[in-house]
This record gives C-alpha cells, structure tokens and sequence, in this order.
C-alpha cells in the first residue's frame, strides 16, 4: 500500500510565538477601547453610597449614556472629583440638582426649586442628620451631587467646587459585578 499523505512539517516556535502575540495585543486594544470609550470601571472605596452601592463593590458604568444624553437628576454617575485637579480621583454619587435647579436643604431633607414638598428619595440610608439651613444654585453645564448614605457622604455640600461640570461626568453606573450582580438605580 502507497501512502498518499504529505509530509508534516516540523512545529514552528517562532510562528506559534507570534501568533500569541499577535492575540494578546488585539485583545489589550479591544481592552483599552471598551475602557477608554465604552465602560468606566470602578471600585466603590467608601460607604457614601451605602445602601444602593455597598463600601468596596466593582461597579460598571456607560461612557456611551452621556454622549447621547443629558445627565439627569436620579442618575448615579461616576466623575472626576471637583476638588482634584488632577483628575485622578473618581466619585461615584446620586445627581440631585441639574443645570438651573435651586436646592434649599433644611430639616434634613432635599427641597427642589422653591417646592415645599421635600424631594422623594427611597433610596437614601437614612435620614439625613439636621444641619442649618443650606443653599444652592446650580450653573447651567453643572450638576450638583449627593451621596445616598448622607451622613457619611463628602459630597457637593463640603466641596470648595460645590457642582461637577458636564464635561468631568464620566459615566452613569449601570451595575454591580462583584461582590455580586445588581443593577443600579
């Protein structure tokens, strides 16, 4: 009997060696791509945001919401910290004031554009601890910014930049991946 087979051709290193280079840097520019322009990745460090986002929960958030939309009051957007000029701090807070909103809060509630019906806000921890009586008027392309646990909260009430510009918003927060799966309201 003939043997009709070709010959195998000897393993080649260098080509198997490029080869595995050539996956890993498509797959760390398809990284850097969904990072850079898609989704903000983050790590809550603080309980500021407790109950709706526990102290060292992974969070992911859409860069593509705010291209498209305005941010709007209830969303919960990662961003750069005001006070950093360095723009190497993210926070992770609840928008509360929109560009032209006034906001009085006194007796430990949120009152919006001169209403006298505090704002409805289930998803704080707690009641908010009474402080004097406090002021705000939010610049057109600014936001103003609360954490939902209030009384462990830096947030724009104790910032030397009081509201976030636009442009410093990052990402609204879609959802929790660790330590365990949750969409984020």
């Amino acid at each position: 009997m003939k043997d009709n087979s070709t010959p195998k051709e000897p393993f080649n290193w260098k080509a198997e060696i490029l080869s595995w280079i050539q996956v890993l840097v498509i797959a760390a520019l398809i990284a850097f791509v969904l990072n850079r322009f898609i989704i903000a990745n983050s790590r809550v460090p603080s309980p500021s945001m407790e109950n709706t986002i526990m102290t060292h929960d992974r969070i992911i958030g859409s860069r593509l919401t705010y291209y498209f939309n305005d941010p709007q009051r209830g969303d919960v957007a990662i961003f750069y910290f005001p006070d950093d000029v360095t723009e190497k701090t993210y926070y992770v807070k609840r928008i509360i004031g929109v560009p032209g909103d006034t906001i009085d809060i006194r007796d430990g509630h949120v009152y919006l554009n001169g209403s006298e019906t505090p704002l409805d806000e289930p998803y704080i921890r707690e009641p908010m601890e009474v402080s004097p009586p406090l002021h705000y008027e939010v610049p057109e392309g600014c936001y103003f910014m609360l954490g939902d646990n209030r009384n462990f909260s830096a947030d724009s009430r104790f910032w030397k930049n009081t509201f976030v510009k636009k442009e410093k918003i990052i990402a609204k927060v879609l959802f929790r991946y660790f330590p365990s799966i949750g969409r984020i309201q």
